[in-house]
């Protein structure tokens, strides 16, 4: 039964102790020293008086329900009837849980204890002096109190059962089960933790500051500050200064083999090209020109420059270019050459005069 009892003690004080030890840090952890005094309802087997009951201790919080007690008692009561004495004292641990919130005043809580307790027994000797037994031997509390924090100052009222595995004392049986009530005062060690210092908001970015170069009021792509025509419509062609500049439409690529209107591969892709920037310029209306050299009558070089300007014309509207915005096609024949050939054959020949082109018309 011994063995029983003392199993049930260790195992209750160690989960106690596991479980203080898994919480967090509390807000208040200062180290604290204990005394207390009361009174003991002895078990009646004892066959004791009442008599008081000191203890002084030290312990501190582990959490902000758990903490956790080192004491030092002693009391030492008289047997009823005579002047033999029981003395006891020992040395524990005590959990305690608190309820409610820490910050609370009084907060009541739950107690459970473990320790090593020694007697010093007087006992009768029919024959000569009292006969004193000595014994050390396990005890566990439990107990029941309500808790005052005032700062540095606390205080304790507590009333609960201590189990006193003694099974050698005259007073027969293998435990005893005392009751003990005591009032306590707390004093805490140290300045109290300071709160946590609030976090401090980030300063606020500042609002960024708009200049002209972040600026496009007329939309042409150009920033207010380079802009040096602020009014510019939409459609115009706009250079790096914000102002509308001429656009030539260069098609000098786009040229023809003698006495042909047939358009050749490299004047397709200069073409496509001159179709990109009409593309990109919708507002744009251009004037499709047909030009030749002046071998031959004129007569017949002003039919060809006309055939040439038609075949650029054709391909213009059939590759998407709206024929609203194309005038003509005109042909100016040999009356604009662009290099001064003889008027004699073979050197009259001239593919640069054999051309093309788009002339913008706003």
């Amino acid at each position: 039964m011994k063995k029983k009892l003392l199993c049930c003690a260790l195992l209750s004080a160690m989960g106690f102790a596991h479980a203080a030890l898994a919480q967090d840090e509390p807000l208040d952890d200062r180290w604290y020293l204990t005394g207390h005094a009361g009174t003991t309802i002895w078990d009646e087997n004892r066959g004791l008086d009442r008599y008081a009951f000191l203890e002084i201790g030290a312990g501190r919080f582990l959490s902000e329900n758990w903490a956790l007690d080192f004491n030092i008692h002693y009391t030492n009561p008289n047997y009823t009837g005579n002047d033999l004495h029981w003395s006891m004292w020992g040395v524990g641990a005590a959990a305690r849980w608190y309820f409610a919130d820490i910050s609370d005043r009084w907060r009541p809580y739950l107690k459970g204890g473990l320790g090593v307790q020694a007697h010093e027994e007087d006992q009768v000797n029919p024959v000569g002096s009292p006969v004193e037994f000595k014994e050390n031997n396990l005890y566990a509390d439990l107990g029941f109190g309500f808790q005052g924090d005032y700062d540095r100052i606390g205080y304790r009222l507590e009333i609960g059962p201590r189990f006193d595995f003694d099974d050698n004392s005259f007073g027969g049986g293998n435990h005893y089960e005392d009751w003990i009530a005591t009032v306590g005062v707390i004093v805490k060690l140290g300045d109290k933790p300071m709160p946590p210092a609030p976090p401090v908001a980030p300063e606020p970015e500042p609002e960024p500051v708009v200049t002209c170069a972040d600026l496009d009021d007329d939309g042409d792509g150009v920033n207010n500050c380079e802009d040096k025509c602020p009014a510019s419509e939409a459609g115009q062609a706009i250079g790096p200064d914000g102002c509308p500049v001429p656009i030539t439409i260069d098609l000098r690529g786009v040229n023809f083999d003698f006495d042909k209107s047939v358009l050749r591969p490299d004047a397709i892709a200069t073409l496509d090209e001159a179709i990109q920037v009409l593309s990109k310029y919708p507002d744009l209306r251009v004037e499709v020109a047909g030009h030749t050299d002046r071998c031959g009558r004129e007569d017949y070089n002003q039919g060809l420059s006309d055939r040439r300007a038609s075949a650029v014309y054709d391909y213009l509207t059939s590759n998407g270019i709206s024929a609203g915005r194309l005038l003509g096609p005109v042909g100016y024949g040999e009356s604009r050459p662009l290099e001064s050939t003889p008027d004699t054959f073979p050197g009259c020949k001239s593919e640069t005069n054999r051309r093309t082109e788009l002339n913008v018309q706003n």
